[in-house]
C-alpha cells in the first residue's frame, strides 16, 4: 500500500535508516531539512527551520505518517550554549510538527517523536520501563522538557507514539564504528567501572519497532525503544572483544576516559553512566526482536 512519510531530521543515522526501509519506490517521502528543497525520485527534501510554519506546511498535507528525529547531537561539550540548543532543538521541532498537524485538512493517521531512555540519568542496577520513575540532572531534564513538549499538543486525529529510544546499533555508522576501532587496537577493555548498563537495540529491530508503532492502532504514548536484555558496559565490551577475534583489552579507567572526552570535545558521561531500560509495553504486545542477544546482534553488524 502506498503511503506518504513524512520524517523530520531524515538526514542522521536514524533517518537513514528509515529512508532506506520506505524508499521502495512506491513511498512518497518527504524529509524535512535545513538544507534547500530538492526532489530526488520519489524523495521530496523540503527546507524548515523547525521552529516556525511556513511553506514546508503544504508539503505535509495528505501525509499517512509524520516521524520527527530533529535533535542535536549530544555528542559535545556541555557548555550553556550547547545544553541550550540540545533543549531548543528538541523542544522547538516537536512543537512545530504539532501545530503544522493540527493545520492540516488531511491529518497524519500517526506522529511518531523520537525521544531518549536518557531520562532516567544514571539508574544503576535498577530495571526501567514505561511506568518508572524517571531521574534527575541534564539530560534527564532535557527528555521532560521534550515530552512535555509533545504531550502538549493535542491531536485529535492522529495517534501520537513517543519513542524513548536506547543506543541503535548500526552497520558501519554511530558507537560501533569508534568502539570496533578501540577493540581492534586492544584498547577495548570495560570503561570506568564496567557496571553501567547500556541499553541497545539491533537497527532491525528499531525498524520492527518504528512499524509496529506505526500499524498497531492499539499503541499510544510512551514506548521503550531497547531490546529486552540491556547489558553492563563490561559485557558489552566483552562481546565485541569476542566478535572481533579480540582475546584482551585494556580498560580505560574513570579519570583517563574523562580527560580523553574533554580532548575529543564531548561529555564522559555518555560512557560512564547508564541505565537499565526494557519495554513492558512491546511485552505486553506480544512483540518479538530479531535480535535480543547481543553477541548475535554484533556479529550480524560487524562480520
Amino acid at each position: 500500500m502506498k503511503r506518504k512519510i513524512i520524517i523530520a531530521g531524515g538526514s542522521g543515522f536514524l533517518g537513514s535508516l528509515l529512508i532506506k526501509k520506505y524508499d521502495t519506490g512506491n513511498n512518497e517521502i518527504v524529509i524535512l531539512t535545513r538544507r534547500k528543497s530538492y526532489k530526488h525520485k520519489n524523495i521530496s527534501y523540503v527546507n524548515w527551520d523547525a521552529v516556525t510554519l511556513s511553506d514546508w506546511l503544504a508539503d505535509l498535507e495528505g501525509g499517512d505518517i509524520i516521524i520527527n528525529l530533529v535533535g542535536k547531537s549530544v555528542n559535545c561539550r556541555y557548555t550553556e550554549s550547547n545544553k541550550k540548543e540540545i533543549i531548543d532543538s528538541r523542544v522547538n521541532a516537536t512543537l512545530a510538527i504539532g501545530r503544522a498537524i493540527n493545520k492540516l485538512k488531511q491529518p497524519p493517521k500517526v506522529w511518531i517523536n523520537a525521544g531518549s531512555a536518557a531520562i532516567f540519568g544514571n539508574s544503576g542496577d535498577e530495571i526501567k520501563d514505561e511506568y518508572s520513575e524517571t531521574g534527575n540532572g541534564f539530560s534527564p531534564g532535557v527528555c521532560k522538557q521534550w515530552e512535555a513538549a509533545f504531550n502538549s499538543i493535542e491531536t485529535p486525529y492522529t495517534r501520537k507514539i513517543f519513542l524513548r529510544i536506547g543506543l541503535v546499533l548500526q552497520k558501519n555508522e554511530g558507537l560501533l564504528k569508534p568502539f570496533t576501532r578501540l577493540v581492534k587496537f586492544g584498547l577495548g577493555g570495560k570503561i570506568g567501572s564496567g557496571e553501567q548498563y547500556l541499553s541497545w537495540i539491533h537497527e532491525k529491530d528499531f525498524i520492527k519497532v518504528v512499524e509496529v508503532a506505526i500499524s498497531n492502532e492499539a499503541i499510544k504514548g510512551i514506548v521503550h525503544c531497547t531490546s529486552p536484555f540491556p547489558v553492563t558496559n563490561k559485557d558489552f565490551m566483552k562481546a565485541l572483544r569476542l566478535v572481533c577475534n579480540m582475546p584482551f583489552g585494556i580498560p580505560g579507567p574513570a579519570p583517563f576516559t574523562k580527560i580523553g572526552a574533554t580532548l575529543i570535545g564531548t561529555e564522559a558521561e555518555l560512557v560512564l553512566t547508564g541505565r537499565r531500560v526494557v519495554s513492558k509495553v512491546l511485552e505486553e504486545k506480544k512483540f518479538r526482536f530479531e535480535y535480543e542477544n547481543l553477541e548475535n546482534a554484533l556479529r550480524d553488524l560487524i562480520n
